[in-house]
């Protein structure tokens, strides 16, 4: 007896509890396979989402446990990264590990959970579900990405990077990216659901005029960026394991690493260290920085390093020119949640928790654009490790720069899929900008990255080099980056709040149901 695609839900609902809470597990860690580099782009999320959208449970709590337990292990394999911080430390902080993993991604799944709930709440228990579902799984993606400071981290559109899909980046950014991306998996549900040939073709053209014009609105980038003269950066990764970084032992070796690396070979045009390789405080790191200045022969530095003003310290970043000169400073802003500050901690220090609040927030977020004017490069946007995750930060003002610039360490990522997730999102940032990324990593993956998202040179993970590479033009502001999330954001609330509105007349399933 054949099962048809519409029974799948029956079957589903009907089935032992304990599959019903395997199936959506499985089916996360299937599409969390999505991010790792041989998984064909953007396949393992579009099968695991079709199947997911299929059984959905009926019910809008059974949905909602449906939606997190699916987001939880989707979260759990794509972050798990996450213990790699506690086990720098394992003696101290390694028992901390599992609880990491496990409330993060637990945290996270609540905005799938609350996805699947509002799409059955609006939709009823009909097929409609399968299009609703898209939207509300769009819209809590963009949530995530800015409740409570943000962490968007994993998106659903990053599957994409390295692939034709990633030339959406460019025209409505990853949060829209993921709108396409789930709303093909909704679609190929709904048309699988109903059996309808017709519904199959229709979808099939809107989706083929769509996807074409986004990627119109993006060709001839390559002919520009091949065009334009280029800078030759030196990037430099001494390869500082976390556990070794701050040991007095071992600071000065990796600094000399690091001089030795700016040193070699002919004088490249501009000079990158990464995030914090200087190894003391700014007002006692002059000896350090003529050394820097020494072994660049004339060229700029920028480097990572603390610095304290009064009692506020900050993650910066220094452009070096000159022996005696300190050109610019730019300060870390967007700070790392329980890392480098407590959220809400005016809630936790009522609750006896000042203590833990005064070890953990141990940094002021800066102020100003991040801009920095660099000779050979011109106008450059520096962010500092966790800021280069946010597609919103990219630009500050009313002033485009020529060149994103990131400094990083990414020992704290671990060796696998941590650094790697880290360079894909530094891709999407050139691909949304239509500007060139340079990246310059303590560990790696240091790279020079072009607007089109493409590798132009890397080093290896975990590898002690420099590379020198030519730094690519920027390409003519992209569609993203003159219009944000702001129209993703207008259309997935007027798409919301009338469904709400709808539901409160009729809800008919274009299945041949009504709920």
């Amino acid at each position: 007896m054949r099962l048809h695609p519409r029974d799948l839900s029956t079957r589903f609902a009907a089935s032992p509890r304990i599959v019903r809470r395997l199936v959506p597990i499985g089916l996360g860690a299937f599409a969390a396979l999505g991010h790792e580099a041989w998984m064909s782009g953007g396949l393992a999320v579009t099968v695991a989402l079709v199947l997911a959208f299929l059984i959905v449970p009926s019910h809008r709590r059974a949905a909602a446990w449906f939606g997190w337990l699916l987001g939880l292990c989707y979260f759990a394999v794509t972050l798990r990264w996450l213990v790699e911080p506690f086990l720098v430390d394992p003696e101290r902080h390694g028992w901390m590990a599992p609880f990491a993993i496990i409330l993060m991604a637990g945290g996270l799944a609540l905005f799938w959970a609350l996805a699947f709930w509002l799409a059955r709440w609006i939709a009823g228990r009909g097929a409609l579900v399968m299009l609703w579902l898209p939207i509300t799984l769009a819209a809590m993606e963009l949530a995530r990405g800015h409740v409570l400071s943000g962490f968007p981290w994993g998106l659903l559109s990053y599957t994409l990077i390295g692939g034709a899909g990633s030339v959406l980046f460019a025209s409505v950014g990853p949060y829209g990216t993921s709108l396409v991306l789930v709303a093909v998996a909704g679609s190929i549900a709904y048309c699988l659901s109903v059996g309808r040939w017709t519904v199959w073709a229709g979808q099939g053209a809107v989706f083929v005029v769509v996807i074409g014009l986004m990627m119109w609105s993006v060709t001839g980038g390559a002919v520009s960026i091949a065009q334009t003269p280029q800078t030759l950066v030196r990037l430099i990764q001494p390869n500082a394991p976390q556990h070794q970084k701050w040991d007095r032992d071992w600071m000065a070796v990796f600094f000399d690493r690091a001089i030795e690396q700016t040193a070699g070979g002919d004088p490249p045009d501009v000079v990158i260290w990464p995030e914090t390789s200087i190894p003391a405080m700014l007002d006692y790191a002059q000896p350090w920085i003529e050394q820097m200045s020494i072994a660049a022969r004339g060229a700029p530095v920028v480097a990572g390093i603390q610095r304290r003003e009064g009692a506020d310290y900050f993650n910066s970043a220094i452009l070096i020119e000159g022996p005696q000169a300190v050109a610019a400073i730019s300060d870390k802003s967007h700070l790392v949640p329980f890392g480098e500050y407590i959220p809400l901690a005016w809630l936790l220090e009522p609750l006896g928790l000042g203590a833990l609040v005064e070890q953990v927030a141990g940094f002021t977020p800066g102020v100003g654009d991040g801009m920095m004017q660099i000779d050979g490069l011109g106008l450059v946007r520096v962010l500092i490790c966790y800021e280069g995750i946010f597609p919103e930060d990219m630009q500050r003002g009313d002033v485009r720069p020529d060149v994103l610039l990131i400094i990083t360490n990414d020992a704290w990522f671990g060796k696998g899929a941590g650094p790697r997730q880290h360079l894909v999102q530094a891709q999407a940032r050139a691909i949304e900008q239509g500007l060139p990324v340079i990246r310059a990593a303590n560990t790696g993956i240091s790279a020079v990255i072009t607007p089109l998202g493409d590798i132009e040179a890397q080093l290896p993970l975990n590898e002690a080099a420099y590379l020198d590479a030519s730094v690519p033009a920027a390409l003519p502001p992209t569609l993203y980056a003159r219009m944000g999330d702001w129209p993703l954001t207008v259309l997935l609330s007027i798409c919301i709040l009338a469904g709400g509105v709808a539901r409160r007349r009729f809800v008919v399933d274009l299945g041949g149901g009504q709920g």
